[in-house]
């Protein structure tokens, strides 16, 4: 590999650093870790995929969150034994991811039902009728500003797909449908706002106009919530009743607004009325270790306990996203439901069933596969995105695209702890640029990339130097990321054995929504800009102790 100047950089001496040269080695192979896993805000848990976070704490108890990471709006089904869960995948691609449990606290990946970009997708809900498979979503194309949004479907008769081609419903003024079946057989979607609107017999059309049927219910004034904001309609039924489960008071903004609440009716045409028990869940003070919980399902167990699976911010750590929840619900004699969680900082017993393997996967890639991995995404793809990877060599080849990581729509997995590392070889051809990052959205991203000669700093969403870097003579390159509770440090290596410290560190505490909007996450990524390709080999990812 040729030098790599770092003009990059704001420190003096930057300007003299090189690749193997002028600077203490790094031994960083390995971080100090602590004696054992603590988590400072909710107290010990396993370690699973990776030394990942996981909730089973093999003792029959759990510790929240069920799915540590961004997974946000959950959707979950229960199909005899089975239980399918999918949530809101926003602007990666393949998204509407799909896993599988049988006791609703470890999943495994099954795959994903949309692979073509038609916008932000938020809010989804998996349902099975008559045999068949569906998930209704909005999307929004167009950004926060000028955006337009419509609400889609897609079905299959086996639920690991194949999926069919997104199906549109139109449905522009809403968001976050919800399935149900009526007491007349009829199907219909409930939506926000209160509204709800009669869909064809095969689920992939609407019939008639929407109409109001639910007001909502009113928390006090004085609560310190983003906005009123009702959202999220599921509908389930446990006798007689039908029970609508809504999100009121906001997604993210302040962490007392998001919360849970319930109506009730025996006709899904209303009158619904509000639970006494309003609302189900909410984060009371901003001491608590969940934050703006909400947006529930609610499901049964398969020992006939039921259950709420929603998803909240965790203290402090915004820049995970909202990550999902399993709380334990109980029935009133007059039939309500209640939540018996508390504020979930503590182990919680299991769900009865039996584990279909070990949760999560692995971020990890080796690139011995054919095809793009279940755990990476690209960010906001083009519909010819996928064209731009090949596989050979025990490497992902991937045609560089754009001149930054804000429009070269990176690759990216979902972290869920709070402390870890990941690194990649990097073989860079002339006129190209490679680099690994933590990346939020197009606006706002820290990190490195070289173009083989010189490095690129990425900080803020901002390049240093300011305009990037041009065509270079290509090389080869190893980058290690690693973010430690927000403080992400850099090291690099031209043999993939020594490597140098890169002599600035950053803070990323505030890479997150209430700085930057559109309900993201803070994710691992790689990119690959400018002319030629970037061939990526070996990716690693381990949590840290801390």
């Amino acid at each position: 590999m040729k030098r790599f100047a770092a003009e990059a950089c704001d420190c003096p001496d930057a300007r003299s650093m090189r690749l193997g040269t002028g600077l203490v080695l790094a031994a960083l192979l390995l971080l100090p870790m602590a004696a054992a896993a603590v988590d400072p805000v909710a107290g010990p848990w396993q370690r699973g995929i990776e030394n990942q976070r996981q909730a089973d704490l093999g003792d029959g108890t759990f510790l929240n969150p069920v799915f540590a990471g961004d997974r946000p709006d959950p959707s979950v089904l229960k199909d005899g034994e089975d239980y399918y869960l999918t949530s809101s995948s926003f602007d990666a691609y393949p998204g509407l991811p799909i896993w599988h449990s049988r006791d609703l606290v470890n999943w495994q990946p099954l795959g994903h039902a949309i692979t073509r970009n038609v916008g932000s997708i938020w809010a989804p809900d998996i349902v099975k009728h008559n045999d068949r498979y569906y998930i209704y979503f909005p999307a929004r194309t167009g950004g926060t500003e000028g955006s337009t949004r419509s609400n889609y479907v897609v079905w299959a008769d086996d639920i690991r797909g194949p999926w069919s081609e997104p199906i549109n419903l139109g449905l522009g003024k809403y968001i976050d449908p919800g399935h149900a079946v009526g007491e007349d057989g009829k199907r219909y979607l409930f939506l926000s706002g209160g509204d709800y609107v009669q869909l064809s017999d095969d689920g992939l059309s609407v019939v008639g106009e929407p109409r109001h049927v639910y007001d909502g219910w009113q928390y006090p004034q004085d609560w310190d919530v983003e906005s009123y904001a009702q959202e999220g309609p599921k509908i389930h039924k446990r006798g007689d009743w039908y029970y609508m489960t809504t999100a009121v008071g906001g997604t993210a903004g302040p962490p007392t607004g998001h919360m849970v609440i319930s109506a009730r009716s025996k006709s899904i045409h209303g009158p619904w009325e509000n639970s006494p028990h309003n609302p189900i869940t909410r984060t009371v003070d901003r001491s608590e270790p969940w934050w703006s919980r909400g947006h529930a399902t609610v499901v049964e167990g398969s020992d006939s306990r039921w259950w709420m699976i929603h998803h909240g911010y965790e203290n402090g750590y915004w820049t995970l996203g909202r990550q999902a929840l399993l709380d334990p619900v109980e029935w009133t004699d007059d039939g309500w439901f209640i939540a018996q969680g508390g504020d979930l900082s503590q182990p919680l017993a299991k769900p009865s069933g039996e584990p279909v393997g070990p949760h999560g996967m692995a971020l990890s890639d080796s690139f011995n596969g054919k095809r793009l991995g279940q755990q990476w995404s690209f960010f906001d793809p083009a519909q010819d995105e996928y064209q731009r990877l090949s596989f050979g060599d025990g490497a992902m080849s991937v045609q560089g695209k754009g001149r930054s990581p804000a429009d070269s729509s990176p690759l990216t997995v979902i972290a869920g702890d709070k402390a870890y590392q990941f690194e990649v070889e990097m073989e860079i051809e002339p006129g190209a640029i490679g680099g690994a990052l933590l990346f939020y959205n197009d606006r706002l991203y820290a990190g490195v990339g070289s173009n083989g000669d010189r490095f690129v700093m990425h900080r803020y969403g901002q390049e240093r130097p300011v305009n990037g870097l041009t065509a270079g003579k290509g090389g080869r390159l190893w980058l290690r990321v690693t973010n430690n509770q927000h403080i992400v440090t850099v090291h690099t290596s031209s043999d993939g054995k020594t490597w140098d410290k890169y002599p600035v560190q950053m803070e990323v505490s505030g890479y997150h929504h209430n700085v930057a909007g559109q309900f993201l996450a803070l994710k691992p990524a790689i990119y690959a800009a400018g002319e030629g390709k970037v061939h990526f080999r070996d990716f690693r990812y381990r949590a840290l102790d801390y």
